[in-house]
């Protein structure tokens, strides 16, 4: 039993390369900056609201604990291969598959992330498609503030995040996203 408590304090710690692992795309937006970590967090968070929405208007079950899981894990890879944008992946192979390999074989819980990650990347459940809205969805945000803060380029990214949106309480959000100042809250 003792390895199996080595097992996750490594995992933990992977988890924690994330924290340090910034997303690359923002060098190419100009402005801005994210971790993974910070990017999955919040992405969890707007998949819970996206699955809130999606249980109240369409009365469609979510298994939320696989939802926020898979939005929580869906870039651990990214600790061991960093974080690629479109233009690195014309250039540069990843090898995600086999970093996810490594995680299955080193983690005891790795089938489970396995799964998850591989449910994900499938998009085939509601909950992988409310995954993917969210990621969106969280960009949309960063892009919304980015824009607020002077970046002119922001909203053609916007526009391009939009056409990836699946479900319909996404598409409702990133209009809301879009036209909501993002300090409204609190003003």
């Amino acid at each position: 039993m003792k390895n199996n408590f080595v097992s996750f304090v490594h995992l933990l710690h992977e988890i924690g390369m994330l924290a340090h692992t910034p997303r690359s795309g923002f060098a190419f937006l100009g402005s801005g900056r994210q971790s993974v970590a910070e990017h999955s967090f919040r992405m969890a968070l707007t998949a819970y609201v996206l699955a809130e929405l999606l249980e109240k208007m369409q009365s469609v079950q979510v298994d939320r604990k696989k939802l926020l899981l898979m939005c929580l894990l869906h870039d651990l890879p990214e600790a061991r291969t960093g974080d690629l944008n479109y233009v690195n992946k014309r250039y540069v192979e990843a090898h995600e598959e086999r970093a996810v390999a490594d995680i299955q074989s080193a983690y005891p819980c790795g089938d489970e992330i396995k799964s998850l990650i591989d449910a994900y990347r499938e998009n085939s459940t509601i909950e992988s498609k409310l995954a993917h809205d969210a990621d969106q969805l969280e960009l949309l945000l960063c892009l919304k503030r980015e824009e607020e803060l002077g970046n002119s380029h922001a909203m053609k990214w916007f526009q391009k995040a939009l056409e990836r949106l699946q479900t319909e309480e996404a598409k409702e959000l990133a209009r809301e996203i879009q036209s909501v100042s993002s300090d409204a809250w609190w003003m």
